[in-house]
């Protein structure tokens, strides 16, 4: 079954701005945020908080969670189209923002994710490969007052 074109990525962070990031399973280097695809009949919220329990066994329903109210359409790498339906070479990428109070044990998904760190938000920015991830990082930066 093909993928659907609209995900949710979710910034997980504590409150003294340490992010979450992993590195991919299928793509050694590549670090990133929480982010999935919507299953048929989802919400970007209801996958948000389905991904974050998938990707590294928290229950964001019990952290502060926040829907950003912002989306970014990115073009899909081309290593990565096969998953969708023929012709689909977009996504559109809602994004959310999980607060938690400090940096918590996370228990990966070994086929998504063979490590993680807890690290500042501007190194998470050096280090995430995907321009929206950035983007988010940037973003979690200015609701406190912060550049990048």
């Amino acid at each position: 079954m093909s993928k659907t074109p609209i995900s949710a990525l979710v910034l997980i962070h504590t409150t003294d701005l340490q992010v979450l990031i992993m590195e991919r399973t299928d793509k050694k280097g590549f670090w990133q945020s929480v982010t999935g695809s919507l299953e048929n009949g989802e919400t970007p919220l209801q996958a948000a908080i389905r991904e974050v329990h998938e990707e590294t066994g928290l229950d964001a329903t019990q952290y502060d969670l926040q829907d950003w109210q912002t989306s970014n359409v990115y073009e899909i790498y081309p290593h990565w189209r096969h998953r969708y339906a023929p012709g689909i070479t977009q996504n559109t990428e809602h994004l959310f923002g999980l607060t938690l109070p400090k940096p918590l044990p996370i228990k990966l998904a070994p086929d998504e994710h063979v490590q993680y760190e807890w690290v500042d938000w501007r190194e998470a920015a050096k280090r995430v490969f995907s321009w929206t991830n950035v983007d988010a990082l940037r973003k979690l930066g200015e609701r406190h007052g912060l550049k990048l």
